[in-house]
């Protein structure tokens, strides 16, 4: 292999320089928003990219066995549960890490919550006439709700999300790894109280600690699944009938 000519190695030293501009340009847009505290901006990172991996690996499951998995079986047993979900509630809890062999805690070392639409944590999963009834919503400029992913009325025509997974932050509320639940000392941050208890509707928005904003104070983190991406990893894996 003949080696590059001097323009070359020119044009790829620049493009590296770029691609490291870019990086830094984007983690400098992460620390900002979550404070000049650079330990704190690293663990937001880390977060970020544990929620990556562990929504690659719902997906692998799912193109693996036909169906997301149902949540983890309790705080202490990172298994799926056995059962299958009665409804939308014993299909939210936290995400089942052994089942993927993922981590199953943020960088607080709180555990991650998943909520999955129940049908489809069963297999096989009818494409033509299943329906992901997970929404997001998040708020406008005048703290009005918004629908970030989702609707208000879910069907074949209009999905919304088959599943949500997300961190629940330094701050407020949340379930250590040794599954003891943890409350917030202040009563503000109303939106991380609902996501808490929620299993259709979660609430996604920037980070803030400022308790008179709409919705309090907020440091959840979230990523879903849509209904395309789930379907065509599954067609690639020839497991959607």
């Amino acid at each position: 292999m003949k080696p590059l000519p001097p323009y070359g190695r020119q044009r790829g030293t620049a493009l590296l320089l770029l691609v490291a501009v870019l990086g830094l340009g984007a983690a400098s847009l992460l620390i900002g928003a979550f404070g000049r505290n650079t330990a704190e901006a690293e663990r937001q990172l880390r977060t970020l990219s544990t929620l990556a991996q562990a929504r690659e690996a719902l997906l692998g499951f799912a193109a693996t066995h036909g169906r997301l998995p149902r949540p983890a079986a309790s705080a202490l047993d990172g298994r799926e549960r056995p059962a299958d979900c009665a409804g939308d509630a014993d299909c939210s809890g936290f995400l089942p890490w052994v089942a993927l062999g993922v981590a199953g805690v943020d960088a607080w070392g709180k555990l991650l919550r998943y909520s999955v639409t129940p049908e489809m944590a069963r297999a096989p999963i009818v494409s033509f006439s299943a329906v992901a009834n997970r929404v997001v919503l998040g708020r406008d400029g005048g703290g009005q709700f918004i629908y970030v992913a989702g609707q208000e009325q879910c069907d074949v025509s209009a999905q919304c999300l088959p599943a949500v997974l997300f961190s629940q932050g330094k701050d407020g509320h949340g379930t250590s790894g040794a599954g003891v639940a943890q409350r917030p000392a202040a009563r503000g941050a109303i939106d991380a109280a609902a996501n808490d208890g929620a299993s259709r509707s979660f609430i996604s928005r920037p980070a803030s600690g400022n308790d008179a904003m709409p919705g309090g104070a907020f440091d959840d983190q979230l990523t879903w699944i849509t209904v395309p991406a789930l379907y065509q990893r599954m067609r690639a894996a020839r497991n959607l009938p």
